[in-house]
């Protein structure tokens, strides 16, 4: 009886064991911010410095705020070191990703990717690098990595010296957002031929560690409260979406609730998740397309392939300027890539393939995230029949007044119908974004979504 009750304890240990990955060592631990940076990039630049080593982030010359809040360009006066085109990609193409080689052959004459000097010009603010550091000596994964254990008090980059894919994902699930943001942005769903309607969104992001009157309790396994109100057009507005986005979304999957303007209802919205459809999206994006990826990771079996170089969208100051017109930015098949910036960067590669015994419409997702920021860069899509499909372009600056990474626009291409997402622009509105508001636990639940959903 002793034997047998040893032999089953041997063997819970043994599958607790598999199912709980350890934080880091102490010593790797002390890596960060010695030879790599807080947040666990390699501090050196590359060996033929095109990437120069990172000294602190925050560029020195840095610009002036205007009376919106948008950033002067730092980088206003530098010139392309090349242009790629389609007469050249292959010359580049070690460099990037299929999905922005498919690009070329969709749209030979109009897309090509300008390559500026490379500025590593990423910071947050130091107790977030303490943070970070807390989460590489305590936070292990749980439930086959779908889950945290002892990711607590600033709760931000789990992993910042990961083993493993999903250890990579979860840098940027759980990245600094400059802690509790309003924006006020635009998406646009363009036809084949350029025309566009604008849909206007108001947005909160609130983080329960920045919310005073919160329940700890309630909000344990809570990462971050998302409301999203839509204002234009006329047919649309008034509808209010809530998301509370959990940790363990085994554990506790995300919990959203939509009003209706038309119904006057407020109703729970389970299909706000995975590869439901993105809001007022027509059908060219997935719920967990937002933000390049978000929500649970847990369909997907994730590897890590690696680092490499790679040529990514960066420091898009140009195209976030108030001076333009979103007319200026829309164009027939893509963004006006004249606006665009690209430098070489170093990036974390990853495979996520859904597993067997779970379904979703992209088989395959191929990711790239900047090492700097954890943000990914870069994601191209694959179908059930292994074709590419969509292909993601996440267009980062670095928001210098607030020391946060962010997105200027998230471009989400569809090379099979030859229609685009583009979301994210704020060039024709009144303000920048919003950092650091009070927010109120009262403002995200349910009871509040009729508040906010005056038609």
């Amino acid at each position: 009886m002793r034997k047998m009750i040893l032999q089953c304890g041997a063997l819970a240990l043994s599958l607790l064991a598999a199912n709980v990955m350890a934080a880091v060592s102490p010593e790797e631990a002390a890596k960060l911010g010695t030879s790599l940076t807080p947040l666990g990039a390699e501090k050196a630049g590359n060996a033929d410095g095109s990437i120069p080593a990172w000294t602190g982030g925050i560029p020195k010359n840095a610009g002036a705020v205007d009376s919106k809040g948008f950033l002067a360009d730092p980088f206003a006066s530098e010139k392309p070191l090349f242009t790629i085109t389609t007469a050249t990609v292959d010359k580049y193409k070690d460099k990037l990703s299929d999905g922005q080689v498919a690009m070329f052959k969709r749209y030979p004459d109009t897309y090509k990717i300008p390559v500026y000097p490379t500025h590593r010009t990423v910071a947050v603010p130091p107790d977030i690098y303490e943070s970070a550091k807390r989460s590489a000596l305590n936070v292990t994964s749980i439930n086959d990595g779908n889950g945290l254990a002892n990711f607590t008090g600033n709760r931000y980059y789990a992993f910042p010296i990961p083993k493993n894919g999903v250890e990579v994902l979860w840098n940027h699930i759980t990245r600094y957002h400059g802690g509790n943001l309003k924006r006020i942005i635009t998406q646009v769903t363009p036809q084949t031929n350029g025309a566009y309607t604008p849909i206007r969104f108001e947005e909160e992001i609130a983080v329960p560690q920045l919310i005073k009157d919160i329940d700890p309790e309630k909000a344990a396994n809570v990462l971050t409260f998302f409301k999203q109100s839509v204002t234009a057009p006329a047919r649309l507005a008034g509808n209010v979406l809530l998301v509370h986005e959990t940790l363990d979304q085994v554990k506790e999957p995300r919990l959203a609730w939509i009003y209706n303007a038309g119904q006057r209802r407020v109703r729970r919205a389970p299909q706000v998740a995975y590869d439901g459809p993105g809001t007022a999206a027509d059908g060219l994006r997935t719920s967990d397309n937002f933000d390049m990826f978000s929500g649970a990771p847990d369909r997907y079996d994730w590897k890590l392939i690696g680092k490499k170089e790679m040529y990514i969208p960066y420091n898009s100051y140009k195209l976030d300027s108030p001076s333009l017109k979103y007319d200026d930015v829309i164009k027939a098949g893509h963004i006006n890539q004249d606006l665009t910036r690209y430098e070489l960067h170093r990036v974390w590669e990853i495979v996520g393939t859904v597993k067997p015994s779970e379904r979703h419409i992209y088989a395959k997702r191929h990711m790239y995230l900047d090492e700097d920021s954890w943000q990914v860069a870069l994601v191209d899509h694959y179908d059930g029949r292994g074709q590419l499909w969509r292909v993601a372009e996440g267009h980062a600056q670095f928001y210098y007044d607030h020391q946060t990474p962010a997105y200027t626009l998230e471009a989400l291409y569809d090379i099979i119908a030859g229609r685009y997402i583009a979301l994210g622009m704020k060039n024709e509105e009144k303000h920048s974004f919003e950092f650091g508001f009070d927010a109120k636990a009262a403002d995200y639940t349910p009871a509040a979504l009729r508040a906010e959903g005056v038609r």
